[in-house]
């Protein structure tokens, strides 16, 4: 194999490409094949090329006639897009979620985007002892002065940038915090749900190790099923929605027994 430079570029010039293709998609949602072809002045061929390797890293998932980063009932979406949708609403959701948290408390986070927000919000309430799945967050979490860091370990996976399996649920067992923050993709009148059992296996050790369960979702994930159900909503001490929430959801949700809290924005 030569070891010239530019065979070097050649190589890396189609994973750059997908790399653009990939933000392309996840900052638009849902686009066609033909979308991607006018943006990057590529053929049809290469840009199916491009998504099949996309798809096969879990970044996206392709349709007849086009692309999608957007979650289903059965698949989540990949973490750099749910990483830019509904920011305002979830930082609500974490400065809301922080008046629960007094130095010196243990808290333990899911692998959801919800619960990172919080992250940033640590540094005024330390010393604490902060447990969590999510690489972004142990990542933040290491530059942070008086947090003891619990990086719950197990299956790595891609698309979440976090850690599961039963290596992550075992680990998680062995814990109990005082509160533990967590999301999920869908929230029914009754229940939460998520698209994939590994993530469910971990999501359900831990409600079991928290003594103050407390489930942070935007308005956007209400009136949604997954594939899977977690757990009903009477699981959770409290569930914080965001301010956009209609009343009626809010009202319906409180009719079942829910404890609601209201987050502005």
């Amino acid at each position: 194999m030569s070891s010239d430079p530019a065979d070097t570029s050649e190589l890396s010039r189609p994973a750059r490409r997908q790399a653009e293709i990939a933000a392309y998609v996840v900052e638009h949602g849902s686009v066609s094949a033909n979308d991607l072809v006018d943006a990057f002045g590529v053929s049809v061929m290469t840009v199916h090329r491009d998504l099949d390797e996309l798809e096969r890293q879990g970044v996206v998932r392709k349709y007849r006639g086009g692309v999608t980063a957007q979650p289903t009932s059965v698949f989540e979406s990949n973490v750099a897009y749910r990483l830019n949708t509904a920011q305002a609403e979830k930082a609500a959701l974490a400065r809301h979620a922080r008046a629960m948290i007094e130095p010196g408390m243990s808290v333990m986070l899911d692998d959801s985007t919800s619960a990172l927000a919080l992250v940033e919000l640590f540094e005024d309430i330390t010393p604490l002892t902060v447990a969590t799945n999510f690489l972004p967050a142990i990542t933040r979490l290491t530059q942070l002065r008086d947090v003891t860091l619990l990086a719950l370990g197990g299956i790595y996976s891609p698309t979440h940038d976090s850690f599961g399996g039963m290596p992550c649920a075992q680990a998680v067992e062995a814990l109990h915090t005082d509160l533990l923050f967590c999301s999920v993709s869908a929230v029914s009148a009754t229940h939460a749900f998520h698209q994939e059992e590994e993530i469910v296996l971990v999501k359900q050790a831990m409600l079991r190790s928290a003594r103050t369960k407390v489930l942070l979702v935007d308005h956007g994930k209400l009136q949604r099923t997954a594939l899977h159900r977690l757990a009903p909503l009477a699981d959770f001490d409290v569930v914080v929605v965001d301010e956009k929430t209609p009343a009626d959801l809010v009202k319906a949700l409180r009719e079942h027994g829910t404890t609601v809290e209201i987050a502005p924005l």
